[in-house]
């Protein structure tokens, strides 16, 4: 089929939801099952109450706690699931800010303040980072956010960390046997991947990848109920990489200051990489881009 034009050059995440948090992060039933299938595989733990799991999302990110009574101390623990096609070793930093929100957002919900003698507890962080790119990394990294520290300070005093678990296919096959709904979304998307270095277009490529998925009965006949969001938040998702990599390929053989401001404007107003990401890409300081976002972008926070 012949998918409109304006899906396939509009890139924005924030319209349409990523595949990921499309598949683990919503508030419906099946949703609720493969992310607890998720969350069991992840943590060796065995609960079998969807609703057992509180859901919020940040942007793309999907973040969980189990329910429990109001102390919020038995098996208390914060989880942040996030989806990455690139490779970003500032996902601790990332993750810290993430955190920084939901810790005040926790302590309001409970009621606890700072100021007062006793300790306050709070859920034990945890940051994961499924990673499907094509740079090579382990089947586990921990990212750690003392490396992003200057200067000659003692990284022991602080640090915080994000864990990258590497799901392309044949990568911690181990997880993925323990999870169905993830090896469904891992063939799906390395189905699509064959496609495309076999030759084919992002638009065939994708349509052939969910025809191929519908026929095996991945998730559960997701595929079929939810074909025509399937194709448009894939090819989102995946002409945004390829426009992503033209750009920075150009800029990369040109090298000038004036290519390198152009192609970070053309990567904030796609919105689809944070200026973290976008500085590094360019190799433009932190501060420039922030000063572009806020030229091409205005009112939209740098974080």
């Amino acid at each position: 089929m012949d998918l409109d034009k304006n899906i396939r050059t509009h890139f924005s995440t924030q319209i349409n939801d990523r595949l990921f948090k499309a598949i683990f992060g919503r508030n419906n039933e099946e949703s609720k099952k493969w992310r607890l299938e998720l969350y069991n595989a992840l943590r060796g733990s065995s609960y079998t109450d969807p609703d057992a799991l509180e859901i919020n999302t940040i942007e793309n990110v999907i973040y969980l706690t189990m329910r429990n009574d109001i102390s919020f101390l038995v098996d208390s623990q914060m989880t942040l699931f996030e989806q990455q096609s690139t490779y970003n070793p500032n996902m601790p930093l990332r993750g810290f800010l993430y955190f920084a929100q939901l810790y005040q957002i926790y302590l309001t919900k409970i009621g606890r303040s700072l100021h007062r003698s006793s300790l306050v507890k709070i859920p034990a962080p945890q940051f994961i980072v499924f990673y499907n790119g094509e740079k090579q990394t382990k089947d586990i990294e921990i990212l750690r956010l003392s490396d992003a520290f200057e200067g000659d300070s003692d990284r022991g005093d602080f640090e915080w960390t994000s864990k990258m678990i590497n799901i392309n296919s044949n990568r911690n096959q181990s997880l993925q046997k323990k999870c169905k709904p993830l090896y469904d979304y891992v063939r799906y998307t390395s189905r699509i991947k064959e496609n495309k270095k076999g030759g084919m277009t992002a638009n065939s490529a994708i349509e052939e990848a969910v025809n191929w998925a519908i026929k095996e009965n991945l998730l559960e006949g997701f595929f079929k109920r939810q074909k025509e969001e399937v194709l448009a938040m894939s090819l989102t998702e995946f002409d945004a990489e390829e426009v992503i990599r033209d750009i920075l390929d150009e800029g990369k053989e040109l090298g000038a200051n004036q290519k390198a401001i152009e192609s970070a404007a053309n990567l904030l107003k796609m919105n689809v990489l944070t200026v973290e990401q976008i500085a590094q890409a360019v190799s433009l300081p932190l501060e420039k881009i922030i000063e572009l976002q806020k030229e091409y972008i205005p009112g939209q926070s740098s974080t």
